[in-house]
């Protein structure tokens, strides 16, 4: 069974140990004891919290879609050339970059400081492990 410190709790959740400590007395996301008596907290109890805690940011966006993985953030960056752009993008904790041609940047008005919505539809998706 896999299972986290707290330290390494706060760096996946993106928050402080203390935010995590809260959490556990609070008893938000559940916590034992590992092997060495330190508090550790079960992956998949941490799975369905962390899956409970994600808030998506508002999709400004009025169209029907199906891909389902949407991720909304501010252009960070464009390189452009007279064909081709790279799209840069800060979607929370996520960078996102996105090529396409230079008439799309242009028709969506797509430069820094801009809010914008990446939107991933894949047939393949890697996945590792460490």
């Amino acid at each position: 069974m896999t299972s986290f410190r707290i330290a390494e709790v706060a760096s996946l959740m993106g928050v402080s140990d203390d935010t995590v400590r809260r959490w556990i007395d609070n008893e938000q996301l559940p916590a034992g004891k590992d092997d060495g008596g330190r508090i550790a907290v079960d992956g998949a109890e941490l799975a369905v919290f962390a899956k409970a805690q994600a808030q998506a940011s508002h999709d400004p966006s009025t169209v029907g879609r199906s891909a389902r993985n949407r991720l909304v953030g501010l252009v960070t960056e464009v390189v452009e050339d007279r064909v081709m752009a790279q799209v840069e993008m800060q979607c929370g904790p996520h960078r996102i970059v996105s090529l396409m041609s230079s008439e799309a940047v242009q028709d969506l008005g797509l430069k820094p400081g801009v809010l914008a919505v990446a939107i991933i539809k894949s047939t393949q998706v890697i996945v590792e492990t460490p």
